[in-house]
């Protein structure tokens, strides 16, 4: 539990699992990260209760009252695949990898470092330029992890970010990609 009293993510996804079943779970973040239920509909009755899964008992109050927080059931979703997963969800982050909210492409570059999917790094590219040093740095981990030496150019380019994690990422995630390809990026 985090200090707050609040749940920790982890715990609410398997909770919702032991529950419901992984791929109940599973299928209804797929539905709240595409679009195919609505953030409307999901801080609505019966489907809040569902949401409740994702985002825990305290769901449907601050961001109910308020449309511009409605980016928080993407967020939640994507968060989910932390926790559970399951091969069919690449192509919901695929196009997540694009979500106009950086929480949600942030959580994307996230899911494909610690799940190491190569599948998704191309996708991940644009977020290099992103204004925020966070997504910056967490696409620069996710390409260290998954990327291959085609990829090591792109990162490259931000040795000279103006942020210092950045800049730390980018010499990490270069050297996980000698040692994982096995050989010289000065190649």
């Amino acid at each position: 539990m985090a200090e707050d009293g609040r749940e920790h993510p982890r715990e609410l996804i398997r909770a919702a699992c032991a529950e419901y079943g992984e791929d109940a779970v599973i299928d209804w973040c797929v539905e709240l990260l595409s679009g195919a239920v609505s953030p409307e509909d999901a801080f609505a009755p019966p489907l809040v209760e569902k949401l409740k899964w994702v985002a825990g008992p305290l769901v449907g109050g601050w961001a109910k009252l308020d449309p511009v927080n409605f980016y928080w059931v993407r967020v939640w979703a994507a968060r989910a695949f932390l926790y559970v997963w399951r091969d069919d969800v690449l192509d919901v982050l695929r196009v997540a990898a694009d979500d106009p909210a950086w929480r949600v492409r942030e959580h994307v570059a996230r899911i494909t470092a610690q799940r190491e999917l190569g599948q998704l790094v191309d996708a991940l590219i644009p977020m290099l330029d992103h204004e925020l040093p966070r997504v910056r740095a967490s696409a620069v981990r996710a390409v260290g992890v998954a990327g291959e030496f085609e990829h090591a150019e792109a990162i490259e380019g931000l040795r000279d970010d103006p942020d210092q994690a950045v800049r730390a990422a980018v010499e990490r995630a270069l050297e996980k990609l000698e040692v994982r390809l096995d050989r010289s990026l000065d190649d």
